[in-house]
Order: structure tokens, then C-alpha cells, then sequence
């Protein structure tokens, strides 16, 4: 089929392009910097240069390249700094979450478009009430901290719109990791800036960027239109894992703070992704999309990712 990746060559879509054109997909990618055309063409697909923010650009990139199905991959994730200003830090995908999503929404209609699938999020965003992890069926949170408001009410956004479209199908994908993912969290665990908060009971589902792309490739042809937690089959607590990844990366273990100090330090959204945050089930995108995720535990990807192997038999071995 003919397949419009927008954000060709962001992190998911580096993965994403070659996959689809291995399946016999003709693949037109966008980007919005000329830098990473030569890069888009040489996952194989058409690269097109166009700023998702710019309606009549994304009209006439989508005319052109017809596709049955659009992908929507456009985010811009490496601004956060700190979760304090949390919102600011997402304000441009925010943005490509809100009017990027009407932009392709429009255009895919304009086109003839059969199959609309876009990026969204689990975890964080689900109702901080009930049980540890949640399924597709669960609440969003209705009171999320100050400083995640506008993220939550984007990502409410490209799920409500996407699912109102015939063929639309949302993917909420977990905590992404692996190369080129979610690395600007190494160096504060390396230096013990990354504390443990509380009792670390907040839930944390993850994904590798691998599967995550692999179950985007299966949503192009499989799957009913809906909403989809993508995630490893691994929830855990940041009790758990942390101590694990800092242990992968030959670091001494996390500091542990109150949750009094984590908010003065840190703000109340760190308090709530470290204390509170509810886990996501696979279960309905195994099942439905043929995917499994090659990494089924951030036990085994985060010794891949930080290419210490030997720190997860150790682990194995203290268990036994």
C-alpha cells in the first residue's frame, strides 16, 4: 500500500521506514529539516520536507503522495528538561498533537484516506485510582498535576479526533529506551540526580523503540479501529527498575528522597510519575495486532540498551 509517514525521521520513524518497505509498502516520509532528507531516502522511502504545523503544506504533501494509510509519528521530545515545567517542555508536541493531528486529519480526508494511526501515550495520563495497571478500557486522569495540564489535554485530543475517524486507530506507546531513545536519562543516573522519590511505587510501563515500531509496522494491516496500549509485558515499580538501570549502567544506587523533598526539588509532577503513576496491559494489542514485543521486559532491554549483560545475569543470579 501506498504509506505517508509524518515524522519520518524521528526516533520511531527511523524504524518504522524500513520495516514497511520491507513488507512492499511504497513509503513517502516527511521531515521538516532538509538535513535529514538524504536520510529519509536512504531508509527507503520518498523524502518530502514539510512542517506539520503548516496546513497547506501537509494538504499538499498528503495529495500528492495519495496514501491509503498515514502515520502519524511527529512529535519533538528532546525539550524537557525538568519536570517542573513539564508542559513547556512538550509545548511544540503539544502543538503537533492539537493542530499537526487536524492538519493530517483534514488531509487524509481530502485524499481518500483509509487508515489514519497515530502516536500517543500510556501511564502517566491514566487516573491515578484502582488497580496498578491499566487496560484500554480505564479513565484518563481528571486531575493531573498543574504542570502536565496542557500534555494531558493534548494527548486527550489526538486520541479523540483519531478515534472519530473511520479508520483510526491510536497507539499508546509506553516509556520509550533503547539508542536514540529517552538517553538524556543516563547521565542523571550515572551521577545519582535521578532519586528514587517516596517509595518508588509509581508504575512505569516502557517499550524499546524496536517494538515500538514493529507494532506501528502490524497496525498498517491488522487490528480493528481503536485504542492500543503498546508496552512491554513488564510493569514495575520505580523502586524496581531504577535501581536496576543504574545497576546497568555501573552507577551507584539511586539516592532515595521523601516525597516532601521530591516536590520542593523536583515539583509535583515528578512526585506523581514517581509515587502514583498507573502501568498499562498489552493484552489487547497482542492479541489483536499480532505483535509481541522483542524485548518483553525492560529486565531484558535495559542490559541491551546499555550493552551491560553481564548486570542482568548478576541480577538473576542475586535472585536465585
Amino acid at each position: 500500500m501506498r504509506v505517508f509517514v509524518a515524522g519520518a525521521a524521528g526516533v520511531i520513524g527511523q524504524r518504522l521506514v524500513p520495516l514497511l518497505t520491507a513488507a512492499g509498502h511504497e513509503v513517502t516520509g516527511t521531515t521538516r529539516s532538509a538535513a535529514r532528507e538524504t536520510e529519509i531516502q536512504r531508509l527507503g522511502a520518498t523524502p518530502v520536507i514539510v512542517d506539520g504545523l503548516d496546513a497547506d503544506a501537509v494538504l499538499t504533501a498528503v495529495g500528492q503522495a495519495r496514501p491509503e494509510v498515514i502515520i502519524h509519528q511527529m512529535t519533538s521530545l528532546s525539550a524537557l528538561k525538568d519536570f517542573r515545567n513539564f508542559d513547556k517542555g512538550f509545548a511544540v508536541t503539544n502543538q503537533l498533537r492539537t493542530t499537526g493531528t487536524d492538519n493530517l486529519l483534514a488531509a487524509a480526508r481530502a485524499a481518500g484516506t483509509v487508515r489514519f494511526i497515530a502516536q500517543s501515550y500510556t501511564s502517566w495520563p491514566y487516573a491515578r485510582a484502582g488497580g496498578p495497571v491499566k487496560t484500554e478500557d480505564d479513565p484518563l486522569d481528571t486531575r493531573p498535576p498543574a504542570a502536565m495540564t496542557e500534555s494531558l489535554r493534548a494527548i486527550r485530543h489526538v486520541e479523540e479526533a483519531v478515534s472519530a475517524f473511520p479508520g483510526g486507530v491510536v497507539l499508546r506507546y509506553g516509556g520509550f529506551y533503547g539508542p536514540g531513545a529517552s538517553e538524556i536519562m543516563l547521565a542523571p543516573v550515572r551521577k545519582r540526580m535521578l532519586p528514587v522519590i517516596g517509595g518508588g511505587t509509581g508504575i512505569w510501563s516502557f517499550l524499546h523503540a524496536d517494538d515500538a515500531a514493529a507494532a506501528t509496522a502490524a497496525a498498517v494491516t491488522r487490528g480493528a479501529p481503536g485504542i492500543y496500549n503498546v508496552v512491554d509485558d513488564d510493569p514495575a515499580p520505580v523502586s524496581e527498575w531504577l535501581p536496576f538501570l543504574a545497576r546497568c549502567l555501573g552507577a551507584k544506587p539511586p539516592l532515595r528522597v521523601p516525597a516532601w523533598l521530591g516536590r520542593l526539588l523536583a515539583g509535583e509532577a515528578a512526585v506523581v510519575m514517581m509515587t502514583e503513576m498507573r502501568g498499562a496491559s498489552n493484552a489487547k494489542a497482542k492479541r489483536e495486532l499480532g505483535w509481541s514485543p522483542r524485548y518483553p521486559s525492560w529486565r531484558d532491554g535495559f542490559p541491551a540498551w546499555t550493552g551491560n549483560a553481564p548486570a542482568l545475569r548478576a541480577v538473576h543470579n542475586d535472585a536465585a
